[in-house]
């Protein structure tokens, strides 16, 4: 009997120092662990904003493989569950992982150096990479977005305002900065649902060119623009923003270059040199990061296959070589922050209807995509940049920042 005794002491200690050397790795977070046998303990002497249940020994091993990876699926798969504030802990998890990596600064940049060579958006897996993510059905994402169906950061430029009015905001800082007029042809790549490209010509009467790979997301486009009598002003194309040869006055991609990879930067670049007219000007709207690192292993394999989140430092290999301009920078992280937050909150209230429409752990992945990417942006690990630039020798370009606030 005292053997027995002896036996699972060990066993409940070797579970707690393996459990304590892993909390150590991602920064010791202020949580409680519970583990399948029911030892539960604190990671640390603060008060726990929540607790992390593992329900299966296999889920220990599958994180010690890759903390990333293995918490993400045993999440989905409900073999690990968080108890309390699912947000506020999510945002403890980041919060503890992003100071623990604050000084690793070369080691993910050489990750990510490697991580991009496997991973060559050819024209073959962009399409591939943009059906896995955005034609999972227009009906899924009615579900949780704003009525416009915009799938990017919103801009709440009043603390009072909600997720509709801080997209129509976000639509609306875009064209101010883009200093768009009537009867200017602008070309964008990338267009969602098309939310920014029928904005645009609504509202700041210009001609729009709109590319995008998803089929679904083109479809919706075509129809909602007909019913909206902008068919006439605004052309969706099903195709890859590489085959774009049309001029412009204004170049815009939001939420696009994500999904470019990083050994196209140039070829984007060039295609923009050659798009826009000389006093034209061009913004880009992105997830980026305040250093170069890969993307998160679970997010690529279960979410953006093909991602890339840049550093400004990477962005300007779009703009160096073709010598661009680069007129002003912006980092909206914390609006992407509310942003996630908001959409995770819709997600939540419809969790039920996207459980039957695919299944629960289909559900589970999305909600810690949707928390994880609000816990990224408030912790710093993500930020958001809007880019705006333009040829060397435009020189009516504004001469201060005013422009992009005053009403219409």
């Amino acid at each position: 009997m005292r053997t027995d005794i002896r036996q699972r002491l060990t066993e409940r200690d070797f579970n707690r120092s393996i459990m304590r050397w892993f909390m150590k790795q991602v920064g010791n977070p202020r949580i409680s662990v519970r583990l399948w046998n029911g030892d539960e303990f604190n990671v640390t002497e603060e008060r726990p904003v929540g607790c992390m249940e593992i329900r299966d020994r296999r889920v220990l091993l599958d994180m010690l493989r890759s903390s990333s990876v293995g918490f993400g699926e045993s999440y989905a798969k409900g073999l690990l569950e968080i108890h309390g504030d699912f947000l506020a802990f999510i945002n403890e998890i980041s919060a503890a992982l992003t100071q623990k990596r604050a000084d690793d600064y070369w080691i993910p940049k050489i990750q990510s150096m490697l991580y991009a060579l496997r991973r060559i958006n050819t024209l073959d897996r962009s399409q591939h990479n943009v059906h896995h993510h955005y034609d999972l059905g227009n009906d899924f994402y009615k579900l949780w977005l704003d009525e416009r169906m915009v799938y990017t950061c919103a801009y709440y430029d009043t603390p009072e305002a909600t997720l509709d009015e801080a997209q129509v905001a976000k639509l609306d800082h875009v064209c101010h900065k883009l200093k768009l007029r009537p009867g200017q042809k602008v070309i964008e790549a990338g267009c969602g649902w098309g939310a920014l490209a029928m904005h645009m010509a609504e509202h700041y009467g210009v001609n729009v060119l709109a590319y995008n790979n998803s089929k679904e997301q083109v479809a919706y486009a075509r129809e909602k623009a007909a019913e909206l009598g902008l068919d006439d002003r605004v052309t969706f194309v099903e195709d890859d923003y590489r085959k774009i040869e049309d001029r412009c006055d204004a170049f815009v991609s939001v939420g696009m270059l994500e999904h470019v990879g990083r050994s196209h930067y140039q070829t984007l670049g060039a295609l923009i040199k050659r798009s826009l007219k000389p006093d034209g000007l061009a913004l880009i709207h992105t997830i980026g990061r305040s250093y170069p690192a890969r993307m998160d292993p679970w997010i690529v394999k279960h979410i953006f296959p093909g991602g890339h989140a840049p550093s400004l430092s990477e962005m300007m290999t779009i703009f160096e070589p073709h010598r661009f301009s680069v007129l002003d920078v912006e980092n909206l992280r914390p609006h992407y922050a509310r942003t996630c937050a908001a959409w995770l909150k819709n997600f939540d209230a419809v969790a039920d209807k996207v459980k039957d429409m695919y299944s629960e752990e289909f559900a589970r992945m999305w909600r810690l995509y949707l928390a994880g990417s609000s816990a990224g942006f408030q912790s710093g690990t993500l930020q958001l940049f809007q880019v705006l630039f333009a040829p060397r020798a435009n020189n009516s370009v504004p001469w201060t920042r005013e422009y992009q606030y005053l009403e219409d």
